[in-house]
């Protein structure tokens, strides 16, 4: 599973969902083959509720008890646990180890794991909807300005305020 340094990969999992033009774009079969994954349908439906919890986080509203059972279950189906293994450097490092052969359920689990630390943690104030035009994107706020998940959807949002300045200037 690759994932950029800042973002949790819950959210770099939910954010598959992507609006471009005013469509929104379904980008998890992509985001799946980068990471070496096929899915049956857990992928998408575990995604979904994601988002769904990561929306209902974002905008104050209540957790919808089939999603947090998406999650839970999600959570629960592979046998993964965290061990002490000797690192080159002689200190310990933590290690995941896997009881069973089964990719998939472990790469879910590994999403949903994430997905519960990520809602029941400390970061969980820090969780925010994009503020672009048209984004459906969440991101943890690292910076007190932040408002956007990213540059570009910020560059929009000046040119949206600037071009609404102009017109209302000329009006």
């Amino acid at each position: 599973m690759t994932t950029t340094q800042s973002t949790p990969p819950a959210i770099e999992f939910a954010n598959t969902v992507v609006a471009n033009r005013g469509r929104v774009r379904d980008g998890l079969d992509d985001w799946l083959a980068r990471n070496g994954l096929v899915d049956g349908g857990q992928f998408h439906q575990l995604r979904d509720a994601v988002r769904a919890l990561l929306a209902a986080a974002t905008g104050d509203s209540p957790f919808a008890a089939t999603d947090l059972a998406v999650v839970n279950a999600a959570s629960a189906a592979a046998p993964c646990w965290p061990v002490l293994a000797p690192a080159a450097n002689g200190e310990l490092a933590v290690h995941e180890e896997s009881a069973g052969p089964d990719h998939t359920a472990e790469q879910l689990a590994a999403l949903a794991r994430d997905a519960v630390r990520l809602l029941g943690g400390p970061h969980r104030p820090d969780l925010r909807a994009c503020q672009g035009p048209g984004c459906v994107q969440f991101f943890l706020k690292d910076h007190p300005r932040r408002e956007w998940c990213g540059p570009s959807c910020g560059n929009r949002a000046r040119a949206a305020r600037h071009y609404a300045r102009h017109r209302e200037q000329t009006a």
